[in-house]
């Protein structure tokens, strides 16, 4: 069995995490990562040594590389089209006409949400999204309440499977790097993509109602930038703006807690990531959140847009015994939520596609 990937190749977030960890537990021969662009994620599946082809364009709106695409699919004969993100999605109408291969995608986010603030282009955009969303021949969800959402849209629920995120868990957290803040800060990193659907602002008008303020760690880089930097002029001797790091793991290690501040989600790997890390989790109510973090014991679940909530919980992290409950995260998460059982899970269901 040969499966396709694709996905444009400019993620930097979850999504890239996602994909490389995911295709790593295959057989080389198994599987093919197809990009339209090159950047860290082909770079970091490639050093991976996931087989990846680069079907470059001139621009995103470059519909010249369909049909090598689909020339690539019947060459290799793959067996099914595994598509990630909106173009990729939008893309396999094509590539399932043409070559008649079966079709699945992993969505990542909410596809009503995906080109929030896009304008008049981002309403084509969206309705574009939503309508490719509704052609596949199987959908994976990484969560029981994004496998409702994907029902709300119409998808009958028996083409749709659970299947939650996994990452390595080490049996011993990351060396801590040096971080730029006070000594004996208590520091928060927020890994998100600097992206209005992530929750930024709800942040900053959280921490402007602490007067014991925590050090923030942004990591993650994105279209708002420049507007988040000037929006934290105010507060730029606790919020610092790392941009895309790939010593993750060593600044959750360096960190007391996690943040994520979502308007909405699937499942995060960042969560995952801290949770390796041992250190307890700050999280709006989205996603497949309340199935790795239990209120009080393991971190606390607010609701989204909420900076009082926010700013509450905070405040609690700062008097929490975080170590504590880092550790019990720690081996919740890595009961629950391992690689073997979303590539087990995975396998299953293209399996399952493949023999119709």
């Amino acid at each position: 069995m040969k499966v396709l990937h694709v996905i444009s190749g400019g993620e930097t977030g979850g999504s890239r995490k996602h994909v490389i960890t995911l295709l790593e537990q295959f057989e080389p021969p198994e599987v093919t990562l197809a990009v339209f662009q090159e950047g860290a994620l082909s770079a970091e599946a490639r050093e991976a040594g996931i087989r990846t082809e680069l079907f470059a364009q001139k621009s995103r709106y470059d519909l010249s590389v369909l049909k090598r695409l689909a020339q690539f699919i019947k060459t290799e004969q793959f067996d099914i089209l595994h598509t990630h993100g909106p173009r990729a999605n939008l893309f396999g109408i094509y590539l399932k006409k043409k070559t008649g291969i079966r079709w699945v995608t992993t969505v990542h986010s909410d596809p009503a949400l995906d080109f929030v603030k896009g304008g008049v282009k981002g309403t084509i955009f969206t309705k574009l999204s939503l309508y490719a969303i509704r052609q596949m021949d199987h959908y994976f969800a990484v969560s029981d309440r994004f496998k409702q959402n994907l029902v709300s849209l119409g998808i009958r629920p028996e083409k749709v499977q659970t299947v939650y995120n996994g990452i390595h868990f080490t049996e011993e957290p990351a060396e801590a790097v040096p971080l730029p803040v006070p000594e004996k800060a208590f520091v928060i990193a927020m890994v998100a993509r600097l992206h209005p659907i992530k929750g930024h602002d709800i942040v900053f008008e959280a921490m402007r109602q602490l007067e014991v303020k925590p050090s923030l760690l942004l990591v993650g880089d994105g279209p708002m930038e420049d507007e988040l930097r000037e929006k934290a002029k105010d507060l730029s001797d606790c919020v610092h703006f790392l941009g895309f790091r790939k010593d993750v793991a060593g600044i959750y290690a360096a960190s007391d807690a996690a943040l994520l501040a979502s308007y909405s989600e699937s499942f995060p790997l960042a969560l995952l990531e801290a949770a390796n890390e041992r250190i307890p989790l700050i999280s709006t109510d989205v996603g497949g959140v309340g199935e790795l973090i239990t209120p009080g014991e393991t971190g606390w679940i607010i609701p989204s847009g909420d900076p009082d909530a926010l700013a509450a919980a905070i405040k609690e992290a700062m008097q929490a015994d975080v170590k504590a409950m880092g550790e019990k995260l720690y081996d919740h998460a890595s009961a629950h939520f391992s690689l073997d059982q979303l590539h087990c899970a995975t396998k299953e269901v293209y399996t399952k596609i493949a023999s119709r």
